[in-house]
């Protein structure tokens, strides 16, 4: 073999050896970092751009993709201790065209944190409606599409700021009224009477918690390797005093359901999209809420849980395209008419 090859492929493999020490170490000592990096890449792959907008002293976070156009745009709310790339999932199943808002919720990421934030959901809704009023979002009306908490919220946006919202979609959301309580919430209540809030399942602090979590909240069963479940024990434990004070906040009195008190003044067509396998959520809700909206929408996924945009991507990214683009077209016909 020519001498020259051969220094090619060292001078190749030395290369390429590099990099992949570069990522073993990561794996195993900075796990954490490694999940930052896997964020960055994939937004960076999908084309989903970070910006900050200020309403007075207060920094809203946020990603998109695409411009307004004739199409109304879509604003996406996350659920609780998540962040705005949870929606990468779906975002990569859904068209280019459309102009895309995943947004961190107020004292997430790198949204603003304050002591004196009102972390109630009512106190939510404001602060997304100074975010839509910075962004001028509402110059039309949006589609609005949130999870768990980010739908809890979204519900009440809708009912709270109907002329902002051309339509509505709700993953599973918090904020109802159920005649029975499931396993997960006779759970909290007893840790309640007992005083241990700190033991809160959302809120994991090691990686056996953190695994117990992802089995609570999702039908499929992940097979997590043990420095993953760590880096993301790791990236959550600096903000898990933060998790425990609004938990506690939006179930009180003030913010349990207000959803279920609002949800009869959400006038926009809407679309319910729930796993059936919920643990967290009961799937009854769905029904609640198709009773009570006039033009609503269900759609229940079969094995599937609390996590439907991370368990079924695909499967939510068409549910949801299907119904704006439907909503959309009657819209469209309705002023031709």
């Amino acid at each position: 073999m020519d001498l020259d090859v051969v220094n090619m492929f060292v001078i190749a493999g030395g290369t390429l050896a590099i990099p992949i020490l570069a990522f073993v170490a990561s794996f195993l000592l900075w796990p954490s970092a490694l999940i930052r990096i896997y964020y960055w890449y994939w937004r960076r792959t999908l084309g989903m751009q970070v910006r900050y907008v200020h309403h007075e002293d207060y920094q809203f976070c946020y990603s998109f993709r695409g411009r307004p156009g004739h199409k109304p745009s879509i604003l996406m709310l996350h659920g609780f201790s998540a962040h705005k790339d949870m929606w990468l999932s779906v975002v990569k199943f859904l068209p280019k065209n459309l102009h895309l808002v995943c947004v961190d919720m107020p004292g997430h990421e790198g949204t603003t944190r304050s002591s004196l934030d009102d972390l109630s959901i009512d106190g939510q809704v404001k602060r997304i409606h100074q975010f839509v009023e910075c962004l001028k979002l509402n110059k039309k009306p949006f589609h609005l599409i949130g999870t768990s908490m980010g739908g809890h919220v979204a519900g009440v946006y809708a009912a709270y700021y109907p002329s902002d919202v051309s339509s509505l979609c709700l993953v599973c959301p918090a904020g109802l009224q159920y005649s029975t309580d499931n396993q997960f919430v006779q759970r909290l209540k007893e840790l309640q009477d007992s005083a241990a809030m700190q033991k809160i399942p959302l809120i994991p602090s090691t990686p056996e918690e953190m695994s117990e979590m992802l089995q609570l909240c999702s039908y499929v069963r992940f097979k997590v390797p043990q420095q993953i479940l760590q880096g993301l024990v790791d990236v959550r434990i600096p903000h898990n005093n933060f998790y425990r004070k609004l938990f506690l906040e939006i179930v009180n009195e003030k913010s349990r359901y207000s959803l279920h008190q609002n949800m009869d003044k959400i006038k926009v067509p809407t679309q319910i999209i729930w796993g059936k396998q919920d643990q967290v959520l009961d799937v009854s809700g769905a029904d609640m809420l198709a009773k009570s909206i006039a033009n609503c929408q269900v759609e229940l996924l079969e094995n599937c849980g609390h996590s439907v945009v991370m368990e079924r991507p695909r499967k939510t990214a068409k549910l949801i395209i299907d119904f704006f683009t439907s909503v959309h077209n009657a819209d469209n016909n309705k002023k031709l008419d």
